[in-house]
């Protein structure tokens, strides 16, 4: 293919390279596997350019969803909760994923189903601006509950 997009058909190796030459030019090979193989006379720094600026506006253009933690324990206090819940929202409203961990800590260990009333607790406080993507599960010594943006 020409420099104005015209095809100049099936042309030897030789020709092609003289013609980009002449130009100024260079020539490319733009489909390797097709028979036979497909060049274009194009500048070709003015290309790899133009391809790192469209490359560069669609990561412009994408939205990366950041994953936020809250972490406590079974015996949190009710302010220190409000608390946390307040950051919770904050996050949420950010439009970020979040991940509840409460950790259990040598005798808690036993008591898990405190840890289940306090997530059952969070559910509640956080239902206006969340909902479950993954239910409540138990992991080692945390117990983990994950929610999404409504």
């Amino acid at each position: 293919m020409g420099r104005d997009g015209d095809q100049l058909g099936i042309v030897p190796i030789e020709d092609a390279l003289k013609e980009a030459d002449d130009q100024g030019l260079d020539l490319v090979e733009v489909a390797p596997n097709a028979n036979p193989p497909v060049c274009k006379i194009l500048d070709y720094g003015k290309f790899r350019y133009d391809q790192q600026k469209r490359l560069r506006e669609s990561k412009k253009k994408q939205h990366v969803i950041a994953n936020k933690e809250v972490r406590m324990r079974p015996g949190i206090g009710d302010h220190d909760l409000e608390t946390k819940m307040n950051h919770a929202i904050k996050f949420l409203q950010e439009g970020s994923r979040l991940k509840i961990t409460v950790r259990f800590r040598g005798r808690e260990l036993s008591r898990q189903d405190l840890g289940t009333t306090l997530l059952d607790r969070v559910i509640e406080m956080l239902a206006d601006y969340a909902e479950i993507d993954k239910s409540p599960m138990v992991e080692g010594r945390s117990m983990i509950l994950y929610l999404v943006p409504k």
